[in-house]
């Protein structure tokens, strides 16, 4: 795909049309403006049943700008590099913003937040992969799956991702700022059945440098216990339990606690924890920190997207909310200071208890580990939360059976509040890094 080398000149040339393109809308009038050049490059392979399904290369490039005319607002973007499409996208950003209407919170970052420094934070692992070698890797993950156990019987297939992104971003107040980094991931999902149905599941993996990976076969293993583990599921009555979400499971909660202190949902009132900072809303042993600059962390980043230098800070301190998520525009609206979170959040880590995932099982006695939720049947506004869930009945600190067409209900505002623990089983497979969460109580509808 590329090597360390070609990916250092792509960069340098990425960051060479940025400043073009800025010094473009200066030209044009603009009073302020920002661009982004980016080139992707990938590898996807599919197998099924020892067959190839799918080969695909990608090559995507393009530039992203927006251009300021006072406080009016222009944005346009082309998939292709060539100078004059670049040209016209220039011209298209400027005659929207000649037309917008005015808008206070709009602009640059301001200049004493820009990143000034910026360093290797080892994200950059390109996997010299042949498309020959990716097939026959994925058929060794699907085939250690299938002869597992004699009643996994079909398979949903194994894939094998390979990507790599360079991006420059520059702005017209003298930032330039180039970033580079790869993601690999495998993943296999198969189906098995006994005489009283069919279950799937599946495993995956997911690192910036393949050398990272564990051993593949054990990968398709994996998936296989997960898969036979769910055979013979049933329901469960109506009833209020202990849950246990597993980790998979767990960065969802987080995730929707994210969402709820980020600066869109704030500013448009559109979140039950608007004006929560300084309040309690976890448990007041618990503790949510920012880390943008792990090396090789799936969220690492030295700069946001408006270039504004991360750093690490609190989240959620002794239970209470230490900060919102804001990028300049939403921080703006609300009369604050910009988080460095423009385009997201970076590595967020729910620092674990001293329990595994055994020993939270023990904890809890009799409820319910959640192993896979459907549905999108969360509220921010309300925080009301209801979804389909599968998993594991416990009794006595032991797995009875597997479970599956249940409903889990609750508010987030309790079901925060009513975390018990966090467990040291921390899933390092996302830039929410959290172990099993143990809540103290939830309704689960059934039968």
């Amino acid at each position: 795909m590329t090597t360390r080398d070609t990916g250092s000149a792509d960069l340098d040339r990425l960051a060479q049309i940025a400043e073009d393109v800025i010094a473009r809308c200066r030209a044009k009038g603009a009073s302020e403006s920002d661009v982004a050049a980016s080139i992707d490059l990938g590898l996807s392979v599919g197998v099924r049943l020892g067959e190839v399904e799918t080969v695909e290369r990608t090559r995507d490039r393009g530039v992203s700008l927006t251009v300021y005319f006072g406080k009016r607002k222009g944005s346009a973007s082309t998939a292709d590099l060539d100078p004059a499409s670049i040209e016209q996208t220039v011209e298209h950003a400027c005659a929207i913003a000649r037309y917008t209407e005015e808008d206070p919170a709009s602009g640059l970052p301001d200049p004493a937040l820009l990143a000034k420094d910026i360093p290797d934070l080892d994200l950059w692992h390109p996997w010299d992969i042949t498309p020959e070698e990716a097939i026959q890797l994925g058929i060794e993950i699907e085939d250690a799956a299938r002869s597992y156990d004699p009643r996994i019987d079909n398979s949903d297939g194994a894939s094998v991702q390979v990507s790599a992104s360079m991006t420059a971003y520059a702005n017209s107040l003298g930032f330039t700022g180039t970033e580079r980094g790869t993601h690999h991931s495998l993943s296999v999902a198969v189906i098995a059945e006994d005489e009283k149905g069919m279950q799937r599941d599946y495993a995956y993996d997911s690192v910036r440098a393949a050398g990272d990976f564990g051993d593949a076969t054990a990968l398709g293993r994996k998936a296989a216990e997960r898969t036979v583990s769910r055979l013979g599921a049933r329901s469960l009555s109506t009833r209020d339990a202990p849950i246990l979400f597993v980790p998979e499971v767990a960065r969802g909660l987080i995730g929707n606690y994210l969402s709820a202190v980020s600066g869109g949902a704030l500013y448009r009132k559109a979140t039950f924890l608007a004006e929560h900072v300084g309040k309690r809303v976890f448990p007041e042993w618990m503790q949510i920190v920012e880390r943008p600059r792990i090396p090789r962390g799936h969220g690492s980043t030295a700069f946001d997207g408006e270039g504004v230098a991360t750093r690490d800070s609190d989240l959620v301190a002794d239970g209470v909310v230490a900060r919102y998520i804001l990028g300049s525009y939403s921080a703006r609206k609300l009369g604050l200071q910009s988080t460095g979170n423009a385009g997201g959040i970076h590595n967020v880590i729910v620092t674990p208890g001293s329990q595994n995932f055994a020993g939270l099982v023990k904890q809890m006695h009799t409820g319910l580990v959640v192993t896979e939720l459907m549905g999108q049947g969360v509220s921010l506004i309300t925080g009301d939360y209801s979804r389909g869930a599968s998993g594991f009945w416990v009794e006595n600190g032991d797995i009875a059976y597997p479970v599956e067409e249940i409903t889990i209900a609750a508010n987030l505002r309790d079901m925060f509040l009513n975390i018990a623990a966090v467990g040291s089983d921390v899933d390092p497979r996302s830039h929410i890094l959290t172990g099993s969460i143990l809540l103290d109580r939830m309704t689960i509808a059934g039968e």
